[in-house]
């Protein structure tokens, strides 16, 4: 990061700003104005965190890997044109005589860290190859998808605004991991984007075609890079869906007809693609799934002699379902709750073990509040509780069990916490609300009997 970086960066700020405002003026509602403009400026303030931290404090992958290697591509094709295939390669087939630097030899083989990186050359043709203004670029595409999730759980419940801007757009680790050069920011993204093009198309039936494109691409993007966030995330959104349709038919007889049926063939459908498509899914296979995770906990335990943010479940994996299954809990609670506060030896993993920390006294809360019956319940009732809870506890599992080590996982986790905090917002709103309830039954009660106290005997 240099002297060109900190001159151009304002002035990608105020680009973006421009464009972002003109989008705004399509919202009548002050509260997406507020939060939309609120979020932006979230974004951008995460860009300039995540290049000071990336660029002076932890160099990793994002600029020695990603950025160096796509800046070096961008060269070869302004030295030669003929380099352009290099932005078509897979890369695999990518000439590694190429590399700027020979360490990065074998990470293309991995089309996912070529797709970035490919990424990167490309958006160096509007940044100049700038660090700082890439990262920019990368916080702003993530931000759109951010969005998107905003508008859909928006439009779910109103009146919870706030607390969805908390877990959305405010979640400090959330929005630090989507803020540069990182498959995570593309991830984010993508995610946001699949939400709102799944729910367009499915319940509110608007722009088919449109939406068609929005979900194609943005699918293909997210298989590419962490294939496992579409295997646990497209199920109970499909899932939501169904049962949100299934609501809006007043005939409860057909209601309790169709949901079983819809549901069990939503199963089936999902099972035979994932067999259909079991080599392309590769580790990720349903019948993989478990060896997977085993070599990755192998591979963990190798470098734990010199990698001082690996840590242990406690638990052994044997490799098996069964095994899988005993471990969910300590895995679950690894995801969601780790890094304790004396197990951050990182400043980054500091932010995320405060984060964890607030949130394992919230979930405490909601638990003691409504009770553990009532949690449950609530889950099973309301079709968008079922779907965040269930999919924030399905990825959470399989990134804990996978991950051993502090730093991978406080990036992992991302996709599933905004939907881990919503489910605990919704519960509470739920106990707030028959809470609220119950006192508007009491009250004409109770004015009864002190009417009634008042009158001569």
């Amino acid at each position: 990061m240099g002297l060109i970086d900190l001159i151009l960066f304002p002035v990608y700020v105020i680009f973006f700003y421009i464009v972002f405002r003109g989008l705004r003026k399509k919202y009548k509602d002050p509260v997406l104005k507020k939060y939309h403009a609120q979020g932006f400026w979230i974004k951008v303030f995460g860009a300039i965190a995540f290049t000071i931290f990336n660029g002076y404090l932890s160099l990793g992958d994002s600029i020695g890997l990603y950025h160096k290697e796509g800046l070096n591509i961008y060269h070869l094709i302004l030295n030669d044109s003929d380099n352009l295939k290099l932005l078509v390669t897979k890369g695999a087939d990518f000439d590694e005589s190429l590399l700027k630097n020979v360490y990065n030899a074998g990470y293309f083989k991995a089309e996912s860290n070529y797709l970035i990186t490919r990424m990167v050359a490309m958006l160096s043709f509007l940044t100049f190859g700038k660090y700082m203004v890439t990262n920019l670029v990368f916080s702003m595409i993530a931000f759109t998808g951010v969005w998107k999730l905003y508008l859909f759980f928006y439009e779910q419940y109103p009146r919870l605004h706030k607390q969805f801007a908390i877990a959305i757009l405010y979640l400090p680790t959330f929005v630090f991991w989507s803020s540069g050069i990182m498959k995570d920011t593309i991830c984010v993204a993508s995610l946001g984007w699949i939400t709102y093009a799944l729910y367009e198309i499915f319940f509110r039936k608007k722009s088919f075609f449109t939406n068609s494109i929005i979900l194609v691409f943005f699918t293909y993007l997210l298989i590419v890079l962490k294939v496992y966030i579409i295997i646990s995330y497209v199920p109970f959104f499909i899932l939501f869906i169904i049962l949100k349709n299934i609501q809006s038919v007043n005939n409860r007889s057909i209601r309790y007809l169709l949901a079983p049926v819809l549901i069990i063939c939503c199963l089936y459908g999902f099972k035979r693609v994932l067999n259909t498509y079991s080599d392309e899914l590769g580790q990720y296979a349903v019948n993989d799934i478990t060896k997977s995770i085993k070599n990755s906990n192998l591979a963990f335990e190798n470098q734990a002699d010199f990698a001082q943010s690996n840590f242990s479940l406690g638990v052994e994996f044997d490799g098996t379902l069964f095994g899988l299954v005993k471990l969910a809990p300590i895995a679950m609670s690894a995801t969601l709750f780790r890094p304790f506060l004396w197990e951050s030896k990182k400043l980054s993993t500091l932010l995320s073990s405060l984060e964890s920390l607030i949130m394992m006294m919230f979930t405490l809360y909601i638990i003691c509040k409504a009770g553990l019956i009532s949690c449950i319940k609530m889950v099973i009732k309301d079709p968008l509780i079922m779907y965040c809870f269930l999919f924030s506890i399905v990825f959470a599992l399989f990134v804990g069990a996978s991950t051993l080590n502090f730093g991978t996982l406080v990036r992992y986790k991302i996709p599933c916490l905004p939907f881990y905090v919503i489910s605990l917002f919704l519960i509470y709103e739920k106990v707030r609300e028959k809470a609220r309830n119950k006192a508007i039954l009491q009250t004409p009660v109770q004015v009864t009997q002190e009417i009634g106290q008042l009158l001569p005997a």
